[in-house]
């Protein structure tokens, strides 16, 4: 196992109204931040996700038209065609407690979101077309 050395924590909170990990990404792109970790809670006035079909080999996307509770979202930072990529899964909560959780995708809108990063120092890790799942993972 190559260990990576956290070097420098940001926290804060993101934009409302914002979309979700298109904050996290420009975040990251900005601070040109390669390797790394992501953490938040909060709320969304909806979400978007996606489940990988291991048998199709594609994700398919579900949207929750509601306002959810952001119960954990967990993440990393690596690159992808050269640039920063981040590669978050969130768990969401309705008002009855029921959960909903998936891959983070585009059309997430924060209602308010406190996010921290952990950036690490070490060797990049790049992402590549992986051939036994079809998935973009590190090479």
């Amino acid at each position: 196992m190559n260990l990576m050395k956290s070097v420098q924590t940001y926290m804060g909170k993101l934009n409302h109204d914002g979309d979700l990990l298109n904050e996290l990404t420009q975040f990251c792109q900005e601070k040109n931040i390669k390797l790394g970790r992501i953490q938040a809670i909060g709320a969304v006035k909806k979400a978007t996700l996606a489940y990988y079909n291991q048998d199709k080999r594609e994700y398919e996307y579900f949207t929750l038209d509601k306002h959810l509770e952001i119960l954990d979202l967990v993440g990393n930072i690596s690159i992808r065609d050269g640039k920063p990529m981040v590669h978050a899964h969130i768990t969401l909560a309705d008002q009855e407690g029921k959960a909903f959780g998936g891959h983070l995708a585009e059309g997430t809108i924060i209602f308010a979101c406190e996010a921290v990063i952990e950036v690490y120092e070490g060797n990049d890790l790049v992402r590549g077309y992986d051939e036994q799942t079809s998935l973009p993972l590190w090479s």
